[in-house]
Order: structure tokens, then C-alpha cells, then sequence
């Protein structure tokens, strides 16, 4: 469910644009629809993520620009300025407590080796790069069609992608069955 919120603006912004083909009035529509998003994700879990109010203020602010001046370059802008901001907290966030980033996100499910956690977040670092830069060469090369389906189906599908990609990586690193039993102190044969 949480999930489908997430992409429940984006997902107006790509049928009001399907529907009008104006950039503007499908800009003017995701502003509310993202400010929506938040106060439910508020309301629901009575917790909002970081990645949602940048993502609030970058639509807002370049959205704004957007509907303001008529110029649907300024929210064409809003994923790589999202990614290459993700890829900077990823790549900075050692030096502010010792710990990556994705190791605090997903240490509480996993232990793995500290070799394999910075590998794990210089890869989401390498990842919101790429993907910042093949939005910008999506926006400047195609039509403005092809970088709207872009912005949900490409982007989404990359990312299941590198997350399945990420996925595999992990299975290798994750310790099997009986490393698992003897890390819990636990022995399974008889006496």
C-alpha cells in the first residue's frame, strides 16, 4: 500500500499529460497531489520520510517555476536534482557516524561484512548518478512524451532492476543455513 502512495502522484502527473498533453496543467495537478501524498503518509503512519518532503519541496519549488513561468523544462529538472541529492547523502553518509547509509536502512534486517555494506551504498551512490544523468540525456535528446512515460516506466523499471541486480549481490554475501543456526548459538545436533 505504502508503495502505491509513493507512486500515486507521479502516476496522475504521467494520465493528466497522457489526457491534455500540457506539461503546465499536469505539473499544476502533481504540486497537490504530492502535497496530498504527504499529509496521508503523515496521517497513516504518523511518519514521513526524508526522500518524501525533498521530494515535496523540489516539486513545489520547481514545479512552481514550472506552472509560474509556463516552462515545462524547470520540472524536467526534479529527478536528477532528487537523484544526484540521494547520491551525495549516500556517498557523505559514512563520515556522519561511522555507518553508510543503506547500512542504516537495512541493518536491522541483515548483518553483513563492512567491506560489503560500503560496496552495497557506493553502488545506490553510482545508481542515483547514472539515473540523474539518463534523465537529463532522456529530457534533452526525446520529446517531451517520451521523458513523461520515461519519468514512471523507465525510471521504475531501472530501478526494480537494480534492485533484483542488488538482490542477487546480497544472496551471495548473506550467511547460509547453518552459519545462520551457529551464529544464534543455537546446535541442532544431538548430544
Amino acid at each position: 500500500m505504502k508503495m502505491l502512495i509513493d507512486f500515486l502522484p507521479i502516476a496522475i502527473f504521467v494520465l493528466v499529460y497522457q489526457m491534455t498533453k500540457d506539461i503546465v496543467l499536469a505539473t499544476a495537478v502533481l504540486i497537490p497531489a504530492t502535497i496530498v501524498q504527504v499529509l496521508f503518509t503523515w496521517w497513516r503512519w504518523r511518519k514521513v520520510e526524508k526522500m518524501h518532503l525533498v521530494t515535496l519541496a523540489l516539486v513545489v519549488l520547481l514545479g512552481g517555476a514550472t506552472v509560474i513561468l509556463g516552462d515545462g523544462d524547470f520540472i524536467k529538472w526534479k529527478p536528477t536534482v532528487v537523484n544526484w541529492l540521494f547520491a551525495v547523502a549516500f556517498l557523505l553518509s559514512p563520515l556522519f557516524g561511522g555507518k553508510s547509509l543503506i547500512q542504516r536502512m537495512m541493518e536491522k534486517n541483515m548483518t553483513l561484512p563492512a567491506p560489503v555494506w560500503m560496496r552495497l551504498n557506493l553502488a545506490w551512490v553510482v545508481f542515483f548518478l547514472a539515473m540523474g544523468a539518463i534523465n537529463i540525456a532522456v529530457f534533452t535528446h526525446f520529446s517531451e512524451e517520451v521523458w513523461v512515460n520515461f519519468k514512471l516506466f523507465g525510471m521504475m523499471g531501472l530501478t526494480i532492476l537494480f534492485i533484483l541486480i542488488q538482490g542477487v549481490y546480497l544472496a551471495r554475501h548473506l550467511p547460509g543455513e547453518d552459519e545462520a543456526i551457529k551464529g544464534t548459538g543455537t546446535d541442532t545436533k544431538e548430544k
